[in-house]
């Protein structure tokens, strides 16, 4: 991303559609990169043709052999998702960074030669797995009624018994290998170096595995075996297949988010093993089987639960329609429509960060990526005005946070509570409208008062975009006008996602950047590969989702926060609370929501609290955990950028995006604020709320009605603000009151920082 010095001109937002290359993402050229273009492209086209249900012949008159008929079987496709985006991420991502200049990494030719090796034992497997294909396809096993190839010698009758090896062949020819190639290639990946713009031989490795184990849950993994999920009875070749895809998922999302979900992970699956052994709510009756656990967590009650179910449908669809967004540069219009907007205020850059990062996040749905996207040119402007390298990135981190609770996409997480509470999307959009105006409204009057505390100024006219520029191409945001109104006229959100990605290709002709056939397809291509984070996260979560449907934990959590709600309501909400950030603190946002509200959730609502409203505190707080010490990931990434000390600058966040933490509690107090009641209410705890996040921010920055504040009066803003947003009508007269004793206090008695309140009696 690039920007125009201020002595030459004004600043102009240029790249911030660009999507940033991570270290360990490889660069292909020629023919390496025309074979990955073309998987990514297939592989997000695909899934815009799967969830329109447009079926190949319908697009080409022809009837193709061997492609998916539409629309798919759910299981089927979501395992198909699965494993596109596993061999996409294994090809693309490396298991380790690359040097920043580039240089060709050196390793040990005996590793590419023991990872060519792995080759053998993964086709092995997949001959294997076709060999079952042919079986089934044969017509013999409907005599066995679709169920022998999963029975033990033992158990096969003696007229079937010439069937019987199949089940030696499903542990020796197909799991075992399978789960050699895969643990092998995953291992000897780590070591294995090759230069950033060649494959490497572990890695097709993987994605040979991740082909095989998504063929045979696709084309062996039948009704009956579906029906044994959860039991002791779960097929063998089941429990190989899932052990080796889940080992793949973990080190994907290794490679793309981190080790923070798969350390978390581990830690729940060390737990399903030991459960039995654990006292206290921990502890379960008896232990669970290898067969059984990874038969039961490659299930809709896990891997293939709700967290695929909407990054297979929701969030992709929203990653292709963000991807045509950023290929007819509305991302650059975006910021400069903030900078014109509101650059003219004081610390104008800062305020050009909340709402440009708010625009921004909203769609991309990680925290992080959109400090990256939009901070690289945000950052450096907030310092070059004046604020403290920590403070620039501790803004840029609370607002880029704050896109993911910014209706109407809400970073897909609207999407993902529809899915799991059953409550419709357009109810949970509507209901976030309040809450996301007081986050946004507290960040902007944190940026304020400490831009008045430093005395800066705004920028000048010549150095930003003009307004009237920018008011002439304001129709670049029709294609997320169109998504809101198709979504509020009742159309599906697939069908209003759609609409709107056709709408972004027509409106970029009439700019510049117009699209034609091959920015459609380059377009689908970076949407590809855009979505294989957030794939791999949904995944390794929904491991996680499997274990606590399986265990049961959940449901004893819920016991322990009834426990404490006995002696108060408000301990079990701040233990509801500590959990939820724990549980999400280095993920993206979608998986820490959907973790936290399969533990924290159920409890909430056994407290009788509403769903919506219990989703809404969970999902708030996962949200918050990214910019909330220790483990800050929006809060690291602006350091990066503004060169800030990682720790102070997730202190500072927290303190910039304080108004999160308090939210939820008001919604909780007040239903008011999530649309439940009449008019008259809504909009009076609306108001009263708005102000009450005024007097928090004033008192956390100790700047009032252009008055500095000393520590009492400051106390004396926050107590006003918590009265504010309770909600009441005394409450609010009470919190009135004290604001107004302040400002007298501030204005005719004048205290000066660093002093205490007079004593009579002392000296």
């Amino acid at each position: 991303m690039t920007a125009q010095p201020q002595t030459s001109g004004p600043v102009i937002a240029e790249g911030v559609d660009e999507e940033p290359v991570e270290r360990n993402r490889r660069q292909f050229e020629g023919k390496a990169y025309i074979f990955i273009a073309i998987l990514s492209t297939v592989y997000a086209a695909f899934h815009m043709v799967a969830l329109n249900g447009v079926s190949i012949e319908a697009l080409t008159g022809l009837d193709i052999p061997f492609l998916p008929q539409f629309p798919i079987e759910t299981w089927n496709f979501r395992i198909l998702h699965i494993a596109g985006a596993l061999v996409l991420g294994f090809l693309l991502f490396s298991a380790y960074t690359f040097p920043d200049d580039d240089a060709p990494k050196s390793g040990l030719p005996v590793l590419s030669v023991l990872s060519a090796l792995l080759v053998i034992p993964a086709i092995w497997s997949a001959w294997t797995a076709i060999s079952f294909v042919m079986f089934l396809n044969s017509g013999q096993a409907m005599e066995m009624g679709g169920r022998v190839i999963w029975m033990s010698m033992a158990q096969v009758p003696d007229a079937f018994s010439a069937y019987a090896g199949i089940y030696d062949r499903e542990i020796y020819g197909f799991g075992i290998p399978l789960l050699i190639a895969t643990f092998g290639a995953i291992v000897l990946g780590w070591f294995e170096r090759r230069d950033r713009s060649k494959f490497a031989v572990s890695d097709i490795v993987l994605a040979i595995c991740a082909i095989v184990v998504c063929i045979y849950l696709i084309t062996v993994y039948g009704t009956a075996a579906r029906n044994s999920v959860g039991t002791a009875n779960v097929p063998i070749g089941v429990a190989f297949a899932a052990t080796a895809g889940s080992a793949l998922i973990l080190e994907l999302t290794r490679r793309v988010a981190g080790l923070a979900l798969v350390i978390i992970t581990a830690v729940f699956l060390v737990y399903v093993f030991t459960a039995h052994l654990l006292p206290g709510i921990l502890a379960v009756s008896r232990p669970y089987s290898w067969q059984r656990f990874f038969g039961h967590v490659y299930s809709d009650a896990g891997i293939l639960g709700p967290t695929t179910a909407v990054s297979s449908t929701y969030i992709i669809l929203f990653i292709i329609f963000a991807a045509f967004l950023q290929a007819s540069k509305v991302g650059d219009y975006f910021v400069n429509f903030a900078f014109a907007v509101a650059g003219r205020a004081r610390g104008g850059p800062a305020k050009v960060a909340i709402f440009a990062s708010g625009l921004m996040g909203m769609i991309n749905g990680t925290s992080a990526g959109n400090v990256v996207a939009t901070g690289s040119l945000t950052i450096p402007l907030m310092k070059k005005v004046g604020y403290h390298k920590k403070t620039a990135g501790a803004i840029e981190a609370g607002a880029s946070t704050g896109g993911q609770i910014m209706p109407p996409i809400m970073g897909a997480g609207a999407f993902i509570m529809a899915e799991i509470t059953g409550i419709p999307y357009q109810e949970i959009a509507i209901a976030a409208i309040i809450p996301a105006i007081l986050y946004f409204a507290s960040i902007y009057f944190m940026v304020d008062f400490e831009a008045a505390k430093l005395g800066m100024r705004g920028m000048r006219d010549d150095e930003i975009p003009k307004f009237a520029d920018m008011a002439r191409q304001v129709f670049l945001f029709l294609p997320i006008i169109i998504l809101i109104v198709a979504l509020f006229m009742g159309y599906s959100v697939i069908r209003a996602g759609t609409l709107a990605t056709v709408a972004a290709a027509v409106v970029s002709w009439l700019t510049p950047h117009r699209m034609g056939p091959g920015s459609v397809v380059k377009a689908f291509e970076l949407a590809g590969t855009m979505s294989i984070q957030i794939i791999a996260v949904c995944a390794c979560a929904g491991i996680i989702v499997g274990v606590i449907s399986l265990t049961g934990v959940g449901a004893r959590f819920s016991n322990l926060l009834l426990g404490l709600a006995g002696v108060s309501q408000l301990l079990a909400l701040f233990f509801a609370m500590c959990i939820a950030i724990l549980l999400g603190m280095g993920m993206p946002t979608t998986a820490a929501y959907a973790v936290a509200a399969s533990v924290v959730a159920p409890g909430l609502q056994e407290l009788g609290i509403p769903a919506l409203t219990a989703h809404f505190f969970v999902f708030y707080f996962a949200v918050v955990s990214a910019i909330t010490p220790p483990v800050a990931l929006a809060s690291y990434a602006a350091a990066g950028i503004s060169g800030a000390n990682p720790m102070e600058t997730s202190v500072a966040s927290f303190k910039i995006g304080i108004a999160a933490f308090v939210v939820p509690f008001m919604f909780f107090y007040n239903s008011a604020l999530l649309m439940d009641g009449t008019w008259f209410e809504v909009i009076r705890a609306g108001i009263t709320a708005v102000f009450g996040v005024f007097l928090l921010s004033a008192g956390v920055q100790g700047w009032f009605m252009g008055m500095r504040g000393v520590w009492f009066t400051r106390v004396g803003l926050i107590i006003a603000a918590l009265c504010m947003i309770e909600g009441g009508i005394i409450s609010d007269l009470v919190g009135i009151g004290l604001a107004v004793a302040v400002f007298l206090v501030s204005k005719f008695v004048k205290p000066e920082p660093g002093a205490s309140i007079p004593i009579r009696g002392a000296d």
